[in-house]
This record gives C-alpha cells, sequence and structure tokens, in this order.
C-alpha cells in the first residue's frame, strides 16, 4: 500500500472516530477494516483469507533461507506466540488472541516491508497483504 493511501485510511478512521466522539453515533470505521480495505482497494481484487493462510504457511524462494516461511517465526498456529531468530519473542498474529494486531498502519507497513524482504527477498504485493490480513483477522 502506497505511504499516501495508507495516510488516508489513517485520517478517515480519525475523521469517523471524532464524528462518533461529536454526535454519539457509531460512525467509527474499525482501523483493521480500514487497513484492509485500502490494500483491497489497491490491489484491485477482494481480499481471500485462504490465499492468506496458504502464503502465510508455504515455503518461498528468493529471501533468506533461514527464512523462507512466515511460519519460521511466527509458527504455524496464528494463535501461538512466535519468536525472532535472535530469540526474542513475537506476540500470536492471530487477531482472536491479540487484538491490536493491524491496528497501526505504520506499524503494519514496517513488519511487512521487513518481514517480506526477508521471506520472499521482496515488498508484498497489495493483494498478498490484503489476504494475510484477511486470515489472521478471522483467526
Amino acid at each position: 500500500m502506497t505511504r499516501s493511501r495508507l495516510l488516508a485510511a489513517l485520517a478517515l478512521t480519525s475523521v469517523l472516530a471524532a464524528g462518533t466522539a461529536l454526535t454519539g453515533t457509531a460512525l467509527a470505521a474499525d482501523p483493521r477494516e480500514a487497513l484492509l480495505a485500502g490494500y483491497v482497494a489497491e490491489a484491485g481484487a477482494p481480499a481471500s483469507a485462504a490465499r492468506g493462510e496458504a502464503f502465510f504457511k508455504a515455503t518461498h524462494t528468493g529471501g533468506k533461507p533461514d527464512t523462507a516461511s512466515c511460519t519460521a517465526c511466527h509458527t504455524a498456529d496464528p494463535r501461538s506466540a512466535g519468536r525472532t531468530r535472535a530469540g526474542k519473542p513475537i506476540e500470536p498474529m492471530a487477531v482472536s488472541v491479540n487484538p491490536a494486531r493491524f491496528t497501526d498502519p505504520a506499524k503494519v507497513e514496517k513488519w511487512f516491508r521487513r518481514n517480506c524482504n526477508s521471506v520472499l527477498g521482496r515488498e508484498c504485493t497489495a493483494a498478498e497483504k490484503a489476504d494475510v490480513v484477511a486470515w489472521l483477522a478471522g483467526q
């Protein structure tokens, strides 16, 4: 997702949240839904949780040999905590266990950029990001 689209999604979320505070109505968009909508808009296709799961669990080439899959650090069960290659803990990826996941667009982009480059040797596409977020949001 481009920086401008991320900022637009974040701005929309802020405006809607402010509207809720002022009017008392339920206008606020969920930040995760706004992030996902931005990825879907950029990809030009709907997200697929099934594709997201397959992508997350697949072994990829092009990246670092010791991180050929998302599961190398995050484990195959997104409800479980993972570990970095340096041994630092990683909070679970599943939204059901970690409700704060995918709510901060800048943080999401930072980690997609780092991890996709490590696993794939390139940045993830908007479609790949949408699929992974859609899958993990349902876990």
